[in-house]
């Protein structure tokens, strides 16, 4: 008996502990610090840039920043800074976006600097450290 209690123990804690850490999912940095990743249905595409910028984009206010388009069934672009609310752009002209890159697992979440997102079947959720964020998905948009 003792065993058997062991044993069912030992798994609960297993499943714990992969249930906590199955939800965090790392995205490597290109050499000047960006973070690219999209949406498994390959329609939301977001840009993280540090702090500072990079050497062909600064952010307006210096960053770091967070961007991310949708493409269906309208483009839309929405930017969160460190400062203030997401900027939602409604017609941002012809963008790329969502190039083969990372895919930010549904059910799983990504975090840098201020910047938490969440991707789920639902759509894609984020969030800065300053309670400003946005939420993306085929049938709705908001930002706040």
């Amino acid at each position: 008996m003792p065993a058997r209690i062991i044993a069912a123990a030992s798994f609960t804690v297993f499943i714990c502990l992969s249930a906590a850490h199955a939800g965090s999912q790392s995205i490597p940095a290109s050499a000047e610090g960006q973070i690219e990743f999209n949406t498994p249905s390959g329609n939301i595409g977001c840009i993280y840039t540090p702090k500072g910028g990079t050497s062909t984009y600064q952010p307006r206010d210096g960053g770091p920043e967070l961007s991310c388009s949708r493409v269906e069934p309208s483009y839309v672009t929405v930017i969160l800074g460190p400062k203030g609310p997401a900027t939602l752009i409604k017609n941002p002209g012809e963008q790329g976006c969502c190039s083969d890159v990372t895919k930010l697992g549904y059910g799983n979440s990504w975090s840098k600097g201020p910047f938490s997102c969440q991707s789920s079947t639902k759509g894609l959720s984020c969030t800065g450290s300053n309670g400003h964020g946005f939420f993306l998905s085929k049938a709705k948009v908001t930002a706040k």
